[in-house]
């Protein structure tokens, strides 16, 4: 049954398995879409390459995901400007209605800088919104129970600081920057364009667990998008790198996919009590 909103699988999710996999994944168990994360895998990079995936598959590029990782610096070019226009084209040639971006890190000043009026300007030429992601500070153990906090995003990690039209909200983020996510969406508003489906313990790092696994109230945002007329994406991007084998990783993002749909399908009617169907254990 496809849901009332969208359903994907980033890519990210199957690493360290290629694009190619998530695309596989994805149809076998019953996504709606896949999110696109355009990284160092060359197929990531390749639009050509990433329609044939799409096309073989059946499954459409729901969001591109904009290379802004440390790691992806350098993917189609060294300016973040670049990179970003870059996304935005292949977003458009692949028919995907958002394109996923982070706000700017600290020291890329003059893109910084720009940024909000880029954003803005870009998506008024494409017609694509792009939606600002929530990220989370660095913390750093000082000892005797003590750390320190360190904020590498300019202003902060919060984009609603600055105020886009579209943004992405990403719960395993919330949780590692100990942020209500409940009320980081209320704050997003109209604007919430797009839901990184995952749950983290609160530790402060990215983790990216399955939804349901972790404390963030993954069930509550859910409901409140299908409560809300929610007309955006929402992307499973969980991390499986620890998974055993294939088939294992599969088995987490089938789990992720029946969480989602019992949380987004169930509730538009608006219950929320004893009745509601539990994920098995």
């Amino acid at each position: 049954m496809t849901s009332r909103i969208p359903v994907g699988l980033s890519t990210a999710s199957v690493y360290p398995q290629p694009a190619g996999a998530a695309f596989e994944m994805a149809s076998e168990l019953g996504y709606d879409g896949v999110e696109l994360m355009v990284w160092a895998d060359p197929v990531s990079q390749d639009v050509r390459a990433v329609d044939r995936l799409s096309v073989r598959s059946g499954m459409p590029v729901l969001a591109v995901h904009a290379p802004c990782l440390l790691i992806s610096q350098r993917v189609w070019s060294p300016d973040p400007s670049e990179r970003l226009r870059r996304a935005v084209e292949a977003a458009a040639e692949l028919g995907a209605p958002t394109v996923v971006l982070h706000p700017p890190f600290r020291w890329q000043r003059k893109y910084a800088d720009g940024f909000a009026e880029l954003v803005s300007s870009l998506e008024d030429e494409s017609g694509i919104a792009i939606a600002v992601e929530n990220m989370f500070p660095v913390r750093r153990p000082l000892g005797r129970g003590r750390s320190v906090e360190m904020n590498a995003f300019k202003p902060s990690v919060d984009p609603t600081d600055v105020g886009h039209r579209n943004y992405t909200l990403d719960l395993s983020h919330s949780a590692a920057a100990h942020m209500d996510a409940v009320e980081l969406a209320k704050r997003m508003g109209d604007g919430l364009r797009h839901l990184h489906l995952a749950d983290g313990s609160g530790a402060p790092k990215d983790e990216h667990m399955v939804p349901g696994r972790g404390t963030q109230p993954c069930a509550e945002v859910c409901e409140l998008l299908a409560r809300g007329g929610f007309d955006g994406q929402v992307v499973l991007e969980v991390n499986t790198r620890r998974a055993a084998s294939p088939a294992a990783r599969k088995e987490m993002l089938a789990e992720a996919l029946l969480f989602a749909r019992l949380h987004l399908d169930w509730p538009v009617e608006g219950a929320a009590g004893k009745d509601r169907p539990r994920l098995p254990r």
